[in-house]
């Protein structure tokens, strides 16, 4: 029986996403700003600027503080010698099987955020879909993807 993966991302990851998700709110915040401008501009209800504070508060937390933490806590994964296995998700949790057989190749990435906090990203591309573990340390995901590299390898040249 297959067990549930256990290997976890570092807690630098999560740092990195709600910086993210501080960058993914200026656009609402531009937008709750405008709305509150209008709002004395034109005399509109008090209520708008209580509704356009609110809606930003909301998201921003949202995207700052909870979907960061339930996605680090829910992100497990597990490299075995026949398959990948991950499990991710905020409120509906899934879970993937990525037979070794099957992968073409492994990249890693990185972007400014992630650079900063020396994290990258490994995706395992397979002829159908692109799987990715997300904010690993620098070091272990250039590892992992010379590990799962190999796994692949062996795996093609056993059939």
């Amino acid at each position: 029986m297959i067990t549930e993966p256990h290997k976890r991302l570092p807690a630098r990851g999560l740092l990195a996403w709600r910086i993210s998700g501080t960058v993914h709110s200026v656009f609402p915040f531009v937008l709750s700003g405008g709305a509150i401008a209008a709002a004395f501009l034109f005399n509109w209800p008090i209520w708008v600027i209580g509704a356009s504070l609110m809606f930003y508060s909301a998201y921003a937390y949202l995207v700052i503080m909870t979907f960061p933490s339930l996605r680090w806590k829910r992100w497990r994964y597990e490299v075995r010698e026949n398959e990948i296995e991950l499990k991710h998700g905020i409120f509906v949790i899934k879970r993937t099987l990525v037979p070794m057989i099957r992968v073409q190749h492994v990249d890693t990435r990185q972007g400014p955020i992630l650079r900063k906090y020396r994290l990258a990203t490994v995706t395992i591309s397979t002829a159908a879909t692109v799987h990715e573990i997300p904010a690993l340390d620098v070091d272990e995901a250039e590892e992992l993807r010379f590990f799962i590299s190999l796994l692949a390898r062996a795996a093609d040249d056993d059939v």
